[in-house]
Formats: C-alpha cells, structure tokens, sequence
C-alpha cells in the first residue's frame, strides 16, 4: 500500500512530496469511487465465486469505472 508523506512540525513537506500526495490522493480518490460503484450495484454481495475469478472480475471493473470517473 502506498501512502502520503505527512509533515511534522519541523520539516515542511518540499514541493516534490506534495506532488507525490497528489498523485496517490488522485489514484486512491479513483479506486474509492470505483469501490464506491460496485458497492451501489451489489455486485460484490452476488459474487460467489472462486477468489482468484473474483479477484479478475473487480480489477476489470475497476478499470471501467476509472475510465469513466476520467473522461
């Protein structure tokens, strides 16, 4: 799992680390709202399936989600 750089109290964050938290805070928004669509259409309650199918399933759906939250 990839997570953002946090600045303490001393050490600002630089400019290439804010970069850095948006680009895993664009990625991570994608996925939730991906998540976020499978959830609304109960497809991940009717999925009995091999773990490893299922597993493929999500991930294509996902990417068609991601597709359309960018275009």
């Amino acid at each position: 799992m990839v997570t953002g750089r946090r600045a303490t109290r001393g050490h600002p964050l630089t400019g290439a680390q804010k970069e850095a938290n948006r680009l895993v805070s664009r990625e991570r928004a994608a996925n939730e709202h991906g998540v976020a669509d499978l959830k609304n259409w109960r497809i991940l309650t009717k999925a009995r399936m091999n773990a490893r199918h299922a597993t493929t399933l999500l991930r294509a759906l996902l990417a068609l989600t991601n597709g359309e939250v960018h275009h």
